[in-house]
Parts: C-alpha cells; sequence; structure tokens
C-alpha cells in the first residue's frame, strides 16, 4: 500500500510510513503529532529524538498505555534503535486504527544524519485531541511544544548542565522571562532562539538590562502564536527579610490558555502569595521550591491547595527534599521530576 504523509510519499505493505531523518524531523515539528521512543527506559535516558515520550514496546500493556493517554485523531511518530521494534509497534498501533509514522532505521540512522538529540525529560499533556508537550530542561528551564509552535520559558544556556539551544532546539516563537536573575535571564539563550519572527516577552527589568524585546507587566496580557493565550500574574517574596529576593511588581509569572482549554500554568519566582486565590482552572502547574529564595515545602503545599492544579511539578528546588510532598497532597497528580 502506498501512503502519503506530510508530502511525502512511502511505500509499505502495511498501512503505516516509513520515514527518512529529514522527513521524520519535519513530521515531528509539526502540528497533531506525538513523538514516542519505543525502546526501553535506559536506552530512552542515554538520549531521545526531541519532544519524544518514552512508551516501552516491550513493556506489558504498551497498547494500552497509548490509548489511554493519546487521541486516535493525532499522527503518533515512533522510532527505536534500528526501526525493528518500532515498526513492529507501528503495525500494532495502525491496526488499532492510529496513524502512524516510523523512523526508517531508527535511532542510528536519526544520530547518523546529525539530527538534535537531548536527554531531558518530557511531559505530554492534551488541549483537546491536541498534544502539548513540555520540555523539563533545567531549575527554572522548560519549552511548550504545540501545533508546531516553540514557547520557551527563561531559557538559560549554563546554570547546571549545559543546554546548546543553537542546536538542541529550532527557532522559538515565543520566548518569555520571568525576571532578571541570571538563573533566568541570559542574553546569548535567547540570541540563539531568536528569528526576526520571535516574540520576546519580558519583565521590565530584563528588558532594560538586555535591550530586547518588548516589557510586560503583571495583569497584562498576549496573544501567542497558534491561538494560545497569555495572562501575566504576580510574582514575589513575602517572608519578612526576603522581600529584597523578588519585590513586588517587578517578577512575572505566566498562565498559558490554549485553545482547546487547557491552562499551564509556571509561577516564576515567588511565594504562596494572595492572588494565587484568583487563578483557577489550571491543568498543569509549576511551582518553585527553595526557600529563601521561593517557597518552603508547606508553602508549596498551600499554594497548590489554593489553586488546584489537576498536575504539580516542582521546580526551580534546588537541593529541598521534595520527596514527602506527593503524600501532602494526595488529591493532586503530584510529579517529581529532575528539574533543580
Amino acid at each position: 500500500m502506498c501512503m502519503s504523509l506530510l508530502g511525502f510519499s512511502s511505500c509499505n505493505c502495511s498501512n503505516w510510513a516509513d520515514l527518512n531523518p529529514d522527513e521524520f524531523y519535519q513530521a515531528i515539528l509539526s502540528a497533531g503529532t506525538c513523538v514516542i521512543d519505543v525502546r526501553t527506559p535506559q536506552e530512552y535516558n542515554e538520549g531521545h529524538l526531541p519532544n519524544a515520550i518514552n512508551i516501552d514496546w516491550q513493556k506489558e500493556g504498551f497498547i494500552d498505555e497509548i490509548s489511554k493517554n493519546l487521541d486516535k485523531s493525532i499522527r503518533l511518530a515512533i522510532y527505536c534503535r534500528s526501526g525493528r521494534r518500532s515498526a513492529a509497534a507501528a503495525q500494532v498501533l495502525s491496526d488499532a486504527g492510529y496513524k502512524v509514522v516510523n523512523l526508517k532505521e531508527g535511532y542510528m540512522s536519526w544520530t547518523e544524519a546529525g539530527k538534535p538529540v537531548n536527554t531531558y525529560e518530557i511531559e505530554c499533556f492534551m488541549d483537546g485531541s491536541e498534544p502539548v508537550v513540555v520540555t523539563l530542561i533545567k531549575h527554572g528551564t522548560l519549552a511548550v511544544f504545540y501545533k508546531g509552535a516553540y514557547i520557551h520559558f527563561d531559557p538559560v544556556s549554563g546554570y547546571g548542565k549545559n543546554t546548546d539551544y543553537a542546536t538542541e532546539f529550532p527557532k522559538a516563537d515565543a520566548v518569555l522571562v520571568t525576571h532578571e536573575h541570571g538563573d533566568h535571564l541570559d542574553k546569548n539563550a535567547i540570541t540563539a532562539l531568536s528569528s526576526d519572527k520571535t516574540i520576546l516577552l519580558l519583565n521590565a527589568k530584563s528588558q532594560g538590562q538586555i535591550g530586547m524585546g518588548k516589557s510586560i507587566a503583571n495583569f497584562e496580557k498576549a496573544d501567542l502564536p497558534q491561538g494560545i493565550k497569555l495572562d501575566v500574574v504576580p510574582a514575589y517574596n513575602t517572608t519578612p527579610g526576603r522581600e529584597q529576593f523578588h519585590p513586588k511588581n517587578n517578577g512575572n509569572g505566566y498562565i498559558l490558555t490554549f485553545p482547546n482549554g487547557f491552562r499551564l500554568y509556571v509561577a516564576g519566582d515567588t511565594e504562596d502569595i494572595p492572588e494565587m486565590a484568583d487563578i483557577k482552572n489550571i491543568d498543569v502547574a509549576f511551582l518553585p521550591v527553595n526557600q529563601p529564595y521561593t517557597m518552603t515545602v508547606e508553602q508549596c503545599v498551600k499554594a497548590a491547595n489554593i489553586i488546584r492544579p489537576k498536575v504539580l511539578i516542582p521546580y526551580h528546588f534546588s537541593q529541598t527534599d521534595l520527596n514527602g510532598l506527593p503524600a501532602l497532597l494526595p488529591d493532586i497528580d503530584v510529579r517529581l521530576r529532575n528539574m533543580p
């Protein structure tokens, strides 16, 4: 059978398509596509494709996990080491009613072609039937991918593990900076991500420091690519003696509202502030946990109980012990990830 997907033609005896690395790269950067690495977790952790989530083909319940989380209206772009496991998975998924493209000769062909790989953890959520893919880069830094658009939060090249934005990511559609501290503001990283079409929004002090982009303040709004709406919310310290770290009316938190209603909150450097009572209907919240600069674990629990996100991912936590946090929030899906 001959299939044509994304303008590429590939002939197979099955109703799914093999794509070479160039074609596959275009596929994974297009709307309506979820990238799945079907190798083992160990293989995945050693390096994987951008935006790829890991669902092990050899693990019992493979098809059940996919059908539970991913709508059949989206395209699945799958790969393994050499293409053999993913070809078998492609057939099963296709038989189950999914649209599938497979990376021909797998991860080996991808790396031989010099395509980008990384070791970041990935979370995939759904805005209706459209994937919202979040790359957890480090500390206070993450990237959101939606319908072919990349939105970066506080891109920083250094601070712990190095990130080479020029090679690891395509140009950003939007960059959002919460405040001017060095672990959140990096002019070189922003420059590497920017094209003449990139929207750069920062708090006023950040804009003044680097002389780029447009300043945006608490309670302002903006339109982002692919119909995403941005709301700017306060982020500041309240504990006596620590207000100087993040003064009121300076730093920003950001809420993204996607076209089908999915809402993501990136809090920036803040404590549990009164304005959080006005933050509603959050699907995923990133809350910082590292006093004296942001929240204690107890403050994070209080903030989460005010906001009531469906999913909480603590970030910017440095050496804070978070192991007990999930038990303190039994009604919230708390996901401890590598974001120190």
